[in-house]
């Protein structure tokens, strides 16, 4: 069986790049569901979740993801800063500051309420535990609602400045 190499990859250029940045695995999956969601329904397929499925969807992939993020994370931490790791973290932490600010911006330009900020910010962090806090503030779905807004954009914009990163430093 023929696979080619650039399998889930879509580039797309950037003027001034010298490589184009790519989607993988992780942004052309995304950006899939996205138009999918969009479109809402292809023939006789209807790409609409029950609120159960998703909040069942949604606890699993919380609890993977914090087990998996915990497994084996301070094993060789102290050794990496000490090798240049510092400059990974300057990357993560730019690559976590520009999908805030301009959340912050945006909800401060519509007047968004608290509970919609709370979404916001909690989806631009794409953090699943930040929402679990905002959801217990109130027993209404804005703040879910703002995060799975804001979500799918953030993690766009995650892919897409650490690529550009990685061209800089290259």
């Amino acid at each position: 069986m023929h696979r080619c190499r650039y399998t889930g990859s879509i580039p797309i250029f950037i003027p001034g790049m010298p490589v184009p940045a790519k989607l993988g695995l992780a942004g052309g999956p995304l950006l899939v569901a996205l138009l999918l969601g969009y479109k809402g329904r292809i023939g006789k397929t209807d790409f609409y979740m029950t609120p159960g499925a998703n909040m069942i969807l949604r606890e699993i992939g919380i609890t993977l993801f914090l087990a998996s993020v915990g497994l084996l994370s301070g094993a060789t931490f102290l050794d990496t800063i000490w090798n240049g790791g510092y400059w990974w973290m300057l990357y993560g932490a730019i690559i976590t500051f520009f999908p805030i600010m301009i959340a912050g911006i945006v909800a401060w330009l519509m007047k968004f309420n608290y509970l919609k900020i709370c979404g916001m910010l909690a989806g631009t962090m794409t953090d699943p535990p930040a929402l679990e806090f905002a959801n217990s503030l109130a027993p209404v779905q804005a703040q879910s609602t703002a995060y799975a807004s804001v979500y799918p954009f953030a993690m766009f914009l995650r892919i897409l400045i650490a690529q550009i990163l990685l061209l800089i430093t290259l």
